[in-house]
């Protein structure tokens, strides 16, 4: 078997993390993972939802929305405003999205605050989710450094970084992080979020048209843990770096969609 672009399978896309895109935001990055490439943002807001409020729950909270820019696919993709509402899959994702982060964070520590995570789709090529999520830590991160920083909060509430990954069964052999053309004719999809403990916060899996054994799911597990701890090393280096990395212009972000680097 030889996956599209020559990787082994065990292999993850170029992955890189331009922090620091979004000048108005709390905290940024531009998430690339080979071809997709997703702008992450966290937005902090000095305030609770209704519902909080209502039942007095100590602490803060964490959301998120998803959308993919009508440019990010092959053929246009129609905004979710042009239906009059979100479509299901938007929905799953962002969903998603907000277990993830809300997993790995103490949303006591936040104080009375909601964390808005946005995830806007670029260029997509496999894995927006998987993408989004990762992205999505790393901004939420970024974001609570400053605050930190800035003496706003007495604790840093993150508790551990989450990331995420895809795995498959692509030709009869399980691979790792499929990119579009992998995860169009793979018979099985997983994704995977995990702690940077490499526990498990959420498994998405089917067969598509198949079914896999229980020997493929184990080896396409151990193959998403393989990446998640590569991921987290990764995301750890742009969190630690942001705080020093200037505002990211135009030439930046041109050559963010140039050759992805690692």
């Amino acid at each position: 078997m030889t996956r599209p672009d020559g990787r082994q399978n065990d292999q993850l896309r170029p992955i890189s993390f331009v922090p620091n895109v979004a000048p108005h935001a709390t905290g940024s990055v531009l998430v690339s993972f080979g071809n997709t490439k997703v702008i992450c943002s966290a937005t902090i807001e000095e305030d609770v939802p209704r519902w909080m409020r209502a039942q007095r729950v100590e602490g803060g909270w964490l959301t998120a929305e998803y959308s993919m820019l009508p440019y990010s696919t092959l053929e246009r993709k129609p905004r979710d405003i042009s239906r009059g509402k979100i479509d299901g899959r938007s929905s799953e994702i962002q969903r998603l999205i907000g277990r993830a982060l809300r997993a790995c964070i103490d949303l006591k520590k936040i104080g009375q605050r909601t964390i808005w995570i946005d995830c806007d789709v670029l260029q997509a090529d496999g894995g927006t989710r998987t993408a989004s999520v990762t992205g999505g830590c790393v901004a939420m991160a970024i974001a609570l450094n400053k605050l930190f920083g800035e003496g706003k909060m007495k604790h840093l509430p993150v508790v551990k970084l989450v990331a995420a990954v895809s795995a498959g069964v692509y030709q009869g052999v399980p691979v790792l992080d499929l990119n579009y053309p992998e995860d169009k004719d793979a018979s099985v999809d997983f994704n995977v979020v995990m702690t940077e403990a490499l526990e498990f916060v959420e498994v998405q899996g089917s067969g598509e048209e198949a079914v896999f054994s229980g020997e493929e799911m184990s080896a396409m597990l151990d193959l998403a843990r393989k990446g998640v701890s590569e991921i987290v090393t990764m995301q750890k280096v742009a969190i630690l770096t942001a705080d020093r990395a200037a505002p990211a212009d135009l030439a930046s972000l041109m050559g963010a969609f140039g050759a992805p680097k690692n």
